[in-house]
Protein backbone atom coordinates (compact mmCIF):
# COMPACT_ATOMS: atom_id res chain seq x y z
CA UNK A 1 0.00 0.00 0.00
CA UNK A 2 1.31 3.41 -0.93
CA UNK A 3 0.25 6.68 0.67
CA UNK A 4 1.61 9.64 -1.22
CA UNK A 5 -0.92 12.16 -0.04
CA UNK A 6 -3.48 12.11 2.75
CA UNK A 7 -6.34 12.28 0.23
CA UNK A 8 -5.07 9.44 -2.01
CA UNK A 9 -4.31 5.81 -1.27
CA UNK A 10 -2.99 3.40 -3.90
CA UNK A 11 -2.77 -0.36 -3.57
CA UNK A 12 -0.93 -2.10 -6.41
CA UNK A 13 -1.20 -5.81 -7.12
CA UNK A 14 0.60 -7.58 -9.93
CA UNK A 15 -0.59 -10.88 -11.34
CA UNK A 16 1.52 -11.92 -14.32
CA UNK A 17 1.04 -9.35 -17.07
CA UNK A 18 -1.76 -7.56 -15.21
CA UNK A 19 -1.28 -4.65 -12.80
CA UNK A 20 -4.33 -3.77 -10.73
CA UNK A 21 -4.36 -0.44 -8.92
CA UNK A 22 -6.98 0.26 -6.27
CA UNK A 23 -7.41 4.01 -6.14
CA UNK A 24 -8.99 5.39 -2.96
CA UNK A 25 -9.69 9.04 -2.37
CA UNK A 26 -9.19 11.98 -4.70
CA UNK A 27 -7.22 12.01 -7.95
CA UNK A 28 -6.53 15.69 -8.51
CA UNK A 29 -3.81 18.28 -9.05
CA UNK A 30 -2.09 17.51 -5.76
CA UNK A 31 -2.34 13.70 -5.94
CA UNK A 32 -1.88 13.02 -9.66
CA UNK A 33 1.95 13.07 -9.46
CA UNK A 34 1.87 10.31 -6.83
CA UNK A 35 -0.52 8.25 -9.00
CA UNK A 36 1.61 8.78 -12.10
CA UNK A 37 4.98 8.14 -10.45
CA UNK A 38 3.96 5.03 -8.55
CA UNK A 39 2.43 3.32 -11.59
CA UNK A 40 5.31 4.32 -13.87
CA UNK A 41 7.76 2.96 -11.30
CA UNK A 42 5.95 -0.38 -11.27
CA UNK A 43 5.78 -0.48 -15.07
CA UNK A 44 9.49 0.32 -15.24
CA UNK A 45 10.37 -2.60 -12.99
CA UNK A 46 8.05 -5.02 -14.80
CA UNK A 47 8.37 -4.70 -18.56
CA UNK A 48 6.01 -7.63 -19.17
CA UNK A 49 2.96 -5.81 -17.74
CA UNK A 50 0.58 -5.03 -20.60
CA UNK A 51 -2.79 -4.65 -18.88
CA UNK A 52 -3.52 -1.92 -16.35
CA UNK A 53 -6.73 -2.24 -14.35
CA UNK A 54 -7.90 0.70 -12.25
CA UNK A 55 -10.31 -0.23 -9.45
CA UNK A 56 -12.16 3.01 -8.77
CA UNK A 57 -14.70 1.80 -6.21
CA UNK A 58 -13.26 4.05 -3.50
CA UNK A 59 -12.36 6.98 -5.78
CA UNK A 60 -14.37 9.99 -4.67
CA UNK A 61 -13.18 12.68 -7.09
CA UNK A 62 -11.23 13.11 -10.33
CA UNK A 63 -10.36 16.49 -11.86
CA UNK A 64 -8.68 17.37 -15.17
CA UNK A 65 -5.24 16.60 -13.72
CA UNK A 66 -6.51 13.17 -12.70
CA UNK A 67 -7.91 12.59 -16.19
CA UNK A 68 -4.53 13.56 -17.61
CA UNK A 69 -2.76 11.16 -15.26
CA UNK A 70 -5.05 8.32 -16.34
CA UNK A 71 -4.56 9.19 -20.02
CA UNK A 72 -0.80 9.25 -19.52
CA UNK A 73 -0.88 5.74 -18.03
CA UNK A 74 -2.89 4.62 -21.07
CA UNK A 75 -0.13 5.97 -23.32
CA UNK A 76 2.49 4.08 -21.31
CA UNK A 77 0.60 0.80 -21.49
CA UNK A 78 -0.32 1.32 -25.16
CA UNK A 79 3.41 1.44 -26.02
CA UNK A 80 3.45 -2.19 -24.89
CA UNK A 81 0.43 -2.99 -27.08
CA UNK A 82 -1.50 -3.21 -23.84
CA UNK A 83 -4.86 -2.09 -22.57
CA UNK A 84 -6.38 0.07 -19.87
CA UNK A 85 -9.49 -1.08 -18.02
CA UNK A 86 -11.48 0.41 -15.16
CA UNK A 87 -13.71 -1.49 -12.76
CA UNK A 88 -16.18 -0.52 -10.05
CA UNK A 89 -16.59 2.92 -11.62
CA UNK A 90 -19.02 5.13 -9.67
CA UNK A 91 -21.74 6.73 -11.85
CA UNK A 92 -20.34 10.25 -11.43
CA UNK A 93 -16.93 9.12 -12.71
CA UNK A 94 -18.42 7.12 -15.57
CA UNK A 95 -20.20 10.28 -16.73
CA UNK A 96 -16.94 12.26 -16.46
CA UNK A 97 -15.12 9.63 -18.53
CA UNK A 98 -17.88 9.74 -21.17
CA UNK A 99 -17.78 13.54 -21.42
CA UNK A 100 -13.98 13.68 -21.52
CA UNK A 101 -13.65 11.06 -24.26
CA UNK A 102 -11.54 8.79 -22.05
CA UNK A 103 -13.81 5.86 -22.92
CA UNK A 104 -12.28 5.88 -26.41
CA UNK A 105 -9.11 4.41 -24.89
CA UNK A 106 -10.38 2.76 -21.71
CA UNK A 107 -12.80 -0.12 -21.25
CA UNK A 108 -15.12 -0.21 -18.25
CA UNK A 109 -15.96 -3.60 -16.76
CA UNK A 110 -18.44 -4.40 -14.03
CA UNK A 111 -16.07 -6.63 -12.07
CA UNK A 112 -12.39 -7.30 -11.55
CA UNK A 113 -12.85 -10.86 -12.78
CA UNK A 114 -14.40 -9.62 -16.03
CA UNK A 115 -11.54 -7.16 -16.54
CA UNK A 116 -8.89 -9.81 -15.93
CA UNK A 117 -10.42 -12.00 -18.65
CA UNK A 118 -10.41 -9.35 -21.40
CA UNK A 119 -8.47 -10.47 -24.45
Amino acid sequence: MIRGDSSLKLELKRNGRVLTVQVSGELDLSTSPTFRNRIEEELGHNQEINHLILDLKETSFVDSSGLGAILGRYKSIAQRNGKLTAVNVPPHLQRLFELSGLLKVMTICSSLEEAQNIE
